[in-house]
């Protein structure tokens, strides 16, 4: 196929096709190129839409109508000839279907190459021009279709936002870092005190040198509690005294902070909005944060569809899984999805079992968001509803069901793991009766009073005889 046309040529000289390296002498001049092969057939396309069908199936390794048709021809005509085809995916279909014998190798590699060279002379009747137009044109039709360009399903903004969200995270930290080390040096109390770090940035910035935290206000930042513990901390602090331009330069780098700090919220929430919108399904089974990672890591929603439900399971966990197959350990239990809420309320026992069942209602929600025409999130709820019953389930397994006899109700015991390890009785060795050397002093009780009564019974009878 070319531009807007279907061409078949034939070989005329095949000897010449077996020297591979040398091949491409042989196309030089559209003199050399009509002595290898001849036109034989010739389709014209009538539009565009039409030529974009057929690229497309070619490119997927599919047969299109038109070229069912003409290879039909081709059948009935000259069975016996070989058909030379640069796909052998495409190869396998033609021959499955019209059984007609296809050939591939590096020669024909080879000889495409040479024909795409001088295809104008091969050609009579087309100018350069307007092929080279038809071609341009063909091509952007072609990308546009690949894109497969759509405002409502657009997840390379996904892949964008989550790829960015991570680079500010491990920026801000960087920062915050370096932020409190260089601060620390003139207030070091303070970086015990106040833990959160956005909270401190602010604080640094609004008061700058700790002598002036006896007379500030930084109520609107921190607890009472806090603020007076700071005060009480800056006049008593053992840093060293800086310059007012270190303390500007600090409070410069409080400013970045805060800005990235609030720029990524918008990040966040910017990204949230986007999966509800493009993959309702899988937002509410993994949460936004890890499902735009998987979405990230397959590359697109549509490849993340077409994983099976054990390779989303290991998304993420690759380098950890061939390092298992080549050491021949157990492999992971799981990769990205580790981060899903629902496998972190599992404990360490169920992790894997809990990771399998969420991989795979995963794959299905994820499928129904990228090829389903239905937007709503109700197929996600009940998959994850049937995944927290199940961790219910396990997480009460320790209780199991012991049935009652007669009338009696089942009733629930406390499930015991009963150790498979036996161990020794001595108690079977003696023949001797087991009694124990102390008595309780209630038995003593007891024994004494039988004596008592038996005495008694056999003084009466002796007195009676």
């Amino acid at each position: 196929v070319d531009s807007l046309f279907f061409l078949l040529l034939q070989v005329l000289n095949e000897k010449k096709l077996q020297e591979v390296d040398s091949l491409w002498q042989e196309f030089e001049t559209p003199e050399k190129a009509n002595k290898i092969v001849k036109l034989k057939h010739f389709e014209k396309f009538q539009d565009t839409t039409e030529a974009l069908a057929a690229s497309t199936a070619l490119v997927e390794g599919k047969l299109s109508k038109n070229l069912k048709k003409i290879l039909k021809k081709i059948v009935a005509k000259d069975a016996h000839e070989q058909l030379a085809v640069a796909d052998a995916k495409l190869g396998g279909v033609i021959k499955e279907k019209l059984n007609l014998s296809c050939i591939h190798s590096p020669m024909v590699t080879e000889l495409m190459r040479g024909i795409r060279s001088q295809i104008e002379g091969l050609i009579t009747g087309l100018p350069s021009r307007e092929m080279t137009a038809m071609c341009l044109g063909l091509a952007h039709s072609l990308s546009r279709y690949k894109l497969k360009f759509s405002p409502d399903k657009v997840d390379t903004m996904i892949i964008q936002a989550i790829s960015l969200l991570d680079d500010l995270d491990k920026e801000l930290n960087n920062y915050i870092m370096r932020c409190r080390e260089w601060y620390g040096w003139h207030f070091p109390e303070l970086g015990k005190i106040i833990t959160d770090n956005l909270a401190y940035c602010k604080c640094v910035r609004k008061v700058g040198d700790r002598s002036n935290f006896a007379s500030s206000d930084v109520s609107d930042i921190l607890p009472e509690e806090i603020e007076e513990e700071v005060k009480a901390a800056a006049e008593i602090s053992m840093g060293t005294e800086v310059s007012e331009e270190d303390i500007n330069n600090i409070i410069y780098l409080c400013d970045q902070v805060i800005e990235i700090s609030e720029y990524r919220t918008q990040l966040y929430d910017y990204l949230k909005n986007r999966m509800m919108a493009i993959a309702p399904n899988l937002t509410v089974m993994v949460g936004e944060l890890v499902g735009a990672r998987l979405i990230a890591h397959a590359g697109s929603l549509l490849n993340l569809a077409k994983h099976p439900a054990s390779t989303v399971q290991l998304l993420g966990a690759e380098k950890a899984l061939f390092r298992a197959l080549k050491t021949k350990r157990d492999t992971p239990k799981f990769g990205l999805i580790y981060h899903a809420s629902l496998v972190g309320q599992s404990n360490t026992k169920n992790k894997g079992k809990i990771s399998r069942m969420l991989a795979a209602k995963t794959a299905l929600t994820v499928r129904y968001d990228a090829l389903g025409e239905d937007t709503s999130a109700e197929m996600g709820a009940e998959n994850r509803l049937k995944v927290e019953t199940r961790l219910r389930i396990l997480e009460e397994r320790g209780m199991r069901r012991i049935s009652g006899t007669g009338k009696a109700l089942a009733r629930t015991d406390k499930y015991q793991n009963k150790s498979e390890v036996k161990v020794f009785d001595p108690s079977g060795d003696s023949t001797l009766p087991a009694v124990p050397k102390k008595r309780k002093i209630q038995e003593v009780e007891e024994h004494d009073k039988e004596t008592a009564v038996k005495a008694k019974k056999f003084k009466a009878e002796t007195q009676g005889e």
